[in-house]
């Protein structure tokens, strides 16, 4: 690692509805860094922060924030206009993320597999008649699908659905975060989770981290309740397959533009074919969180790895 950057400010909180989560990477992010006898500051994204930002000059801002508030682009757009060295992909790399149609559209083009989708506007959910527009769909994607906001995280707004008689509530419950609805096919195989890990020699793929749900859904409170999931890091998967992964991983995160840190969430199925579900710019780093276990899987310590990627953002800025 170079020169330890002097002062980092943490962002942490905001007004998503991911606003728990981000508190706890936040200060787990803080303490790990102070591990290392980096100095930080912990503070919410408010009216205030242009002025402190102003005032006191952080060497770097990391924006540990989740949900729209930190990972749609706006935040990270503001802080390279005005020349502030930050952890994390820039504006148009984490809108096309943030996006899920549109990131699995991109990856698709650079040939990763995703299952069949369609997205549908709220508007165009009321205008053509819910009844038809759902048999429609039924027609072309039956179920087992997955219904999911087009944006967002933390499993919020998700329904797995196996019964078409179930697909009008899901939907229901997915436009309450959103008014575009993402209607997915199912696959059926091991959910796992790849890290992504860039201080500056190019991206590196973490070991993949099965996830095992004892509920049998990987929902908000499977994701951040300890116990509720069983995690298997590195994950039970087999070297072909486990490097099959990875790299399907790494050429996700390369379509899209991706900076410094991303988790690629993946689907492996019966034939040990990885199906992109979804990437996240910004990962979670609680303790229930995938990409620590990921990175002390590997042999990394997590003061030293987050170091490392805020002098990386440090190297990076106005690049």
């Amino acid at each position: 690692m170079s020169n330890a950057p002097r002062q980092v400010l943490i962002l942490a909180g905001g007004i998503s509805h991911e606003r728990d989560v981000s508190l706890r990477s936040g200060r787990r992010v803080a303490d790990s860094l102070q591990s290392h006898g980096i100095q930080v500051t912990l503070r919410d994204p408010d009216a205030s922060l242009l002025p402190f930002l102003r005032e006191h000059k952080p060497d770097v801002v990391w924006p540990a924030l989740h949900g729209a508030s930190g990972e749609d682009g706006a935040l990270t757009g503001l802080l390279d206009f005005l020349g502030i060295p930050f952890v994390g992909s820039r504006a148009d790399a984490a809108r096309l993320a943030w996006n899920k149609p549109v990131a699995k559209a991109i990856v698709s083009r650079a040939g990763v597999p995703t299952p069949r989708s369609i997205t549908l506007t709220n508007e165009t959910f009321r205008e053509l008649g819910a009844a038809g527009v759902l048999a429609s769909v039924a027609e072309e994607l039956p179920v087992p699908v997955v219904v999911k906001p087009a944006q967002g995280g933390s499993a919020q707004g998700v329904t797995l659905v196996d019964d078409q008689s179930a697909l009008p509530r899901a939907m229901v419950n997915a436009y309450t975060y959103g008014d575009e609805v993402l209607i997915e096919q199912r696959i059926i195989g091991t959910e796992i989770a790849v890290g992504i890990i860039d201080t500056g020699d190019g991206p590196v793929a973490l070991p993949p981290v099965e996830i095992e749900p004892l509920s049998g859904v990987y929902d908000y409170e499977a994701r951040y309740t300890a116990g509720m999931t069983r995690f298997y890091a590195p994950a039970r998967l087999s070297d072909e397959v486990a490097a099959r992964a990875t790299e399907t991983a790494i050429a996700a995160h390369q379509a899209l533009g991706l900076r410094h840190l991303s988790r690629i969430d993946m689907i492996v199925d019966a034939a040990g074919t990885p199906w992109f579900l979804e990437a996240s710019m910004m990962p979670g780093l609680t303790e229930t969180s995938l990409m620590p276990q990921a990175l002390e899987s590997a042999g990394h310590d997590l003061g030293w790895v987050y170091s490392a990627l805020a002098d990386a953002a440090i190297a990076d800025a106005g690049r």
